[in-house]
């Protein structure tokens, strides 16, 4: 029997991982499927990944940073820069897997005069110079905006950013601003406007409880107004 092309093989070894991974965020109760889900944009969608229980089952967490810590051990990175607190302990795991030994920074997000931007500690600053090799983490891609502004604030500090390594990338674009994005797991799932759902048209009960949390962990100043 003639083996397959190895461009064949490599194609089933990446569905084959992406499989394993996608088990893995299901057991830890991440991942939600046939439903029908309010998601915080107004939109509705069949499927939701829940970022933050990823990081609850530390053995998983481990084992998935060393697969991205894998993939990008051919580049010597200085540094692994991150948001959030569910990408900060995935890039803690990358680090500490990553042959180079690289250093673990985090960025928060904000908000100033109606933009996203995102912020270093101050005793950061002094840590990526000219030259500075960095690798970003996420825990989720979607629209990459997150990712372009830590790409824009390495850059004015004149570090280079090596590539994204995530858990889940919903987009289908496989770079962020020129810089290769390695996911665990590739899967775009459709959203839709209210008055286009397929869901609705079908009578299923609208599940809003992450729209409900997100808005109850809301700081008080950021509430819309008339909100109590």
């Amino acid at each position: 029997m003639t083996p397959p092309p190895k461009k064949q093989d490599a194609v089933l070894d990446a569905e084959a991982r992406e499989k394993i991974h996608l088990d893995i965020l299901k057991r830890t109760g991440a991942y939600h499927a046939n439903d029908h889900i309010l998601l915080p944009s107004g939109h509705h969608t069949s499927e939701f990944i829940e970022k933050t229980l990823v990081i609850t089952e530390p053995s998983f967490t481990e084992g998935l940073g060393a697969v991205i810590a894998k993939h990008f051990a051919q580049w010597p990175i200085d540094i692994v820069l991150s948001t959030g607190p569910g990408a900060l302990i995935l890039s803690h795991c990358v680090a500490r897997a990553h042959p180079s030994r690289p250093l673990l920074l985090y960025a928060s997000k904000g908000i100033a005069a109606g933009k996203r931007k995102v912020t270093l500690p101050a005793e950061f600053n002094r840590l990526i110079r000219q030259g500075t090799k960095i690798l970003l983490v996420e825990d989720l891609v979607s629209t990459g905006t997150t990712l372009k502004l830590l790409i824009d604030l390495v850059e004015r500090h004149g570090g280079q950013v090596v590539g994204i390594g995530a858990l889940w990338r919903r987009t289908k674009k496989a770079e962020v601003n020129g810089k290769p994005v390695f996911s665990l797991v590739s899967r775009d799932f459709p959203t839709y406007p209210p008055e286009a759902c397929p869901l609705c048209k079908k009578g299923m009960p609208l599940n809003e409880e992450f729209v409900r949390r997100r808005e109850g962990h809301k700081p008080p100043s950021t509430k819309e107004k008339g909100e109590k």
